[in-house]
Formats: structure tokens, sequence, C-alpha cells
């Protein structure tokens, strides 16, 4: 094998044209795609249910989402170490079958205790699930079809998230809560038996160090960051010693991870990776996307119930064409991507991305169903515009070598960035919701002319506690609506951000059919 694809995971698996069953691999790589970016989200709107079920305070039910998302973060930085070791199939085998065993046992949990260890599990084995797609999509298909590779992998990563509320409410609704768990039964009996009968296995490299205190320390940094932004809102942030503390402990972690990564004669994740500019550019797109994606799904379901009085049902049905749109623009720039441009493709995804969250900006208590599910579809396309391209383009120029260790480091930036972009939003609005209440009530008084008006309804009568308390809770409404637009005004911005960072991408090569001869076998 040549020197610059010995050992690795991505190289040494066989070139596109040499593969056999692309079809059935890719069937079988989607479906545990899918499968774990379902759960991301699919809980969400099961947790009052569970939170019953299961005797737990609205605190303690939380750890439900908490477990699952720090342990997926610890665990996808090492996916490529360890598919590296072991043999990228046996990795993908062990995952799918410890996810379908870890979603059974979250389904007949009994206690919360019980659940949080099985949603850990859930979270360590999906971890490697999506780098692992990732990775297998791009050395199974040529150089000229990665971008359509890219296609069917995003709508994957990306729809599942955006349909996981309605399914869950779904499933919830006719069924009961731990139907949510079960659902991955099928999908991963599917993809096992697929993966082990129609994926190649690739090289094992042997020598293959692992650096225990570069992943130690990135792990705790990970983790330490995760429960900051977690129950940073609940605890008042920096006004509580925890919150104090796990910073000091992400920030202390994560700078001993730098030092370990760049003296180290075998680091966790080779520096040399970092060399390619669409690479680390890429990365920091995604993490601006990754705000983008799952910010606005954390505000929307409140936004419709506790604003608007829609039922769960009937949220999940409005927020449901935002995934279509997701989809739609997937397949069609999955066509269009070896005619146009990359970067533009990317930069039409932003424009509508931002196009959407300035439609939102405009949104009202009052708001009409259709300006809800023509923003989200406009969304949804400008999304599946940014995904597929952007996914392509940061690995146009990688050396096979590093596919799956910058597939891991890919998924992980995307996750941070959301984790990161929620807990900003939802702070945020609580903060905005109390600064908007204040400054409306001190313009509600009996002798402000807008008590005096004569359209003021007769129950927000300041003069009974009844009025007061109706007059209150309306005051509040507005209040949150405010504070909503201001969470959506900022999102705009930030998907305006990632604009000039198309301007640093470089051009990749056209692509030809020729096998990149790093990916090929001597």
């Amino acid at each position: 094998m040549s020197s610059a694809a010995a050992g690795s995971p991505g190289a040494a698996a066989a070139p596109a044209g040499r593969i056999g069953h692309v079809g059935a691999i890719t069937v079988c790589v989607m479906l545990a795609t899918i499968m774990q970016a379902l759960d991301t989200t699919i809980a969400n709107v099961a947790l009052p249910h569970m939170q019953g079920s299961l005797s737990a305070t609205q605190d303690q039910i939380s750890w439900v989402l908490t477990s699952y998302i720090v342990a997926a973060a610890i665990m996808t930085p090492p996916t490529g170490v360890l598919a590296a070791k072991f043999g990228r199939k046996r990795l993908f085998i062990w995952a799918v079958s410890g996810f379908t065993v870890a979603s059974m046992l979250c389904g007949i949990a009994t206690s919360l205790e019980e659940m949080v260890v099985f949603r850990l599990l859930q979270g360590v084995f999906g971890a490697a699930l999506v780098p692992l797609s990732q990775s297998v999509l791009l050395d199974t298909y040529p150089r000229e079809k990665h971008g359509q590779a890219m296609a069917l992998w995003g709508v994957g990563v990306m729809v599942g998230p955006i349909l996981g509320p309605t399914l869950g409410g779904y499933l919830t609704e006719v069924y009961n809560w731990r139907w949510v768990f079960y659902i991955n039964l099928p999908f991963g009996i599917l993809a096992l038996l697929g993966i082990m009968a129609f994926l190649p296995e690739t090289e094992r490299d042997h020598k293959r160090r692992f650096d225990i205190f570069g992943f130690a320390m990135l792990s705790i940094a990970i983790g330490a960051l995760q429960m900051m932004l977690d129950r940073g809102e609940l605890l008042d942030w920096f006004g509580s010693t925890e919150i104090i503390i796990e910073t000091v402990v992400a920030g202390t972690c994560f700078a001993l991870f730098l030092v370990q990564t760049f003296t180290h004669q075998h680091p966790f994740l080779e520096p040399a990776i970092f060399h390619d500019r669409n690479l680390s550019i890429g990365l920091i797109i995604i993490f601006l996307v990754g705000v983008i994606l799952l910010a606005t799904m954390a505000l929307l379901p409140p936004y419709l119930q506790n604003l608007m009085d829609y039922p769960v049902i009937a949220t999940g049905f409005i927020l449901a064409p935002r995934g279509v749109g997701t989809m739609v623009a997937m397949m069609v720039v999955g066509k269009l991507i070896n005619r146009f441009d990359q970067r533009v493709l990317i930069g039409i995804g932003l424009a509508l991305a931002a196009y959407s969250l300035w439609q939102m900006v405009g949104f009202t208590p009052d708001v009409s169903q259709w300006t809800l599910v023509e923003s989200g579809i406009i969304q949804g396309l400008g999304l599946g515009f940014i995904f597929v391209p952007l996914s392509t383009i940061t690995f146009s120029t990688l050396a096979p070598r590093y596919r799956t260790e910058a597939a891991g480091l890919f998924s992980l930036m995307r996750n941070v960035g959301s984790s990161i972009g929620i807990s900003v939003v939802i702070a945020m609005l609580s903060r905005n919701t109390q600064i908007n209440h204040s400054e409306i009530a001190e313009h509600v008084t009996p002798y402000g002319m807008m008590m005096q008006s004569p359209w003021m309804p007769s129950f927000w009568s300041p003069a009974t506690q009844i009025g007061l308390a109706a007059l209150n809770g309306e005051v509040t409404r507005q209040a949150s609506a405010i504070a909503y637009v201001d969470d959506f005004l900022l999102m705009m911005w930030v998907t305006l951000l990632a604009a000039p960072l198309l301007l640093l991408l470089r051009k990749p090569r056209r692509a030809t059919g020729e096998i990149p001869a790093a990916a090929i076998p001597d």
C-alpha cells in the first residue's frame, strides 16, 4: 500500500469501481444514519409522558436527553482511531448492534436510573454511526459522484432531527412513549444484516496507538462543556459555583488536549489534518449551521404550543414541511453539484436560510399557518442547499487516509454548534422575556391611555384579582413573542456571518472518473 494511505480506514477501502453491491451498502448505512439522527430529537415530545411513568421531576427527566448528547459527543472523536485499529466493518457492526440493543433496553426501562444508563449506552454506540456512514459512502462512490453520495447521506442526517418530533409525537399519542425507542428495532436489524453481508472490511492498523490522555482530556472537556450548557439556565449561569467549576474544567482540559496534540509523538488527533484549508473552514461553517439546525427546532414547538395554543400533533405536522424542503433541496443539489461551483450553492442556501429567519422575525402570536409552513419550507430548502455541497467541498481536498477521522470531527462540530445554539437561544428567551415583561408592564397602569381605550376587554381590568392575572398573562405572552423574535434575529445574523467564510474555501478541481492514487491499495 502507498505510504500516503497506509493504515488508514478510509484509504484501505476498495475503490468504488471494485466494490460490489453499492446500492445495498448505501441502503444499509443510510438506515444506520437515519436511526441515529432520529434519536437526537424523537424523544423530546415524549418527555412529559416519560416523566410521569418514571416518577421523575422536570429537572431529572432532562437527563434522558442530556445523557445521550454527552455520551455521543464524547465518543464521536475516537471513531477514526477505532476504525483504523479494529476495522471499519467490525466497528460498524458493534455500533449498530449496541445501539439497537440499547434502544430496546430504553423501551423496557422501569426507573429513571435505568433510563439514564441505557441512554448513555445509546450515545456511546450511536456516536460512530454518522461519521462511519459518511466515510463509507465517500469510499464507495467515485469522486465524481461524491455530491450525490453526500446528498443521500445528508437526507438522513438533516431530515432525521427535523422529522423526529413529528414521528415522536405520533408514536406517543397513538401508542405510548416506549415506541419512541422500539421503532429502532427494525431499522437496526436490517442495517446490521446488510452491513454484515455487503460491506467490505478495511485493512487494520495493528500498530496504531491510542492516545489515552488526549482522549481523556477531550472527553472531559466536551462533557463539562455540555453539562455547563445544559444546566446553565437552570442554575443562573455564572452565578452558580457548579457552572463556574464546569467552565474551568472544560477550558483546562481542552488546553491540555491541545498541548498533548502538538507535542505527543502519536496524538489522539493528528495536527496535520488541519493543514487542509477546506476541512478547517468547513468545520467552522458546519458549527454555525448546527446552531441554525436544532436551535430553530428548539424554539418553534414551544412557540406554537405556548403562544398559539397548538396541540402536539398539530405542531408536528406544521413543522414537517421543513423536513420535506430539506429533502427536496438535497435531491436537487445532488444533481447540480458537479455542474456549479459548490461555494455558490452554499451561498444560495445561506441566503434562503437567512430569508426564512427574516420572515420569522415578523412572527406574531396570530401568524397564519401558511406563513409558518412557508418559512419552514424555505429554511428547509436553504439547509439542504448548504449541507450537501458543504459536506462535499470540506472533504474534496483531504487525503483519503484522514476521512473517517475528519468525518468524526465534522459530526462533532455540528453537534457542539447545536448544543451551544440551543443553550444560547433558550437563555436569551428567558432573559429577554423578563426584560420585555418589565418594560411593557411600565406602560400598563390604570391611568394610561391604553387602559382607557374603549376596545380594552373588561376581563383585563386591573381592579380585580382575576382581571389582574389575565392582564399579566397577556403581558407575559407579548413579552415572550418579542423574545422569540429577538432569537430569530440573532440566528439570522449568525447565518449571514457564515457567508464571508465561503471566500476562504478552495474550489476543488473538476472531478473525473479517475480514482485518486492514495485511495488505491498497492
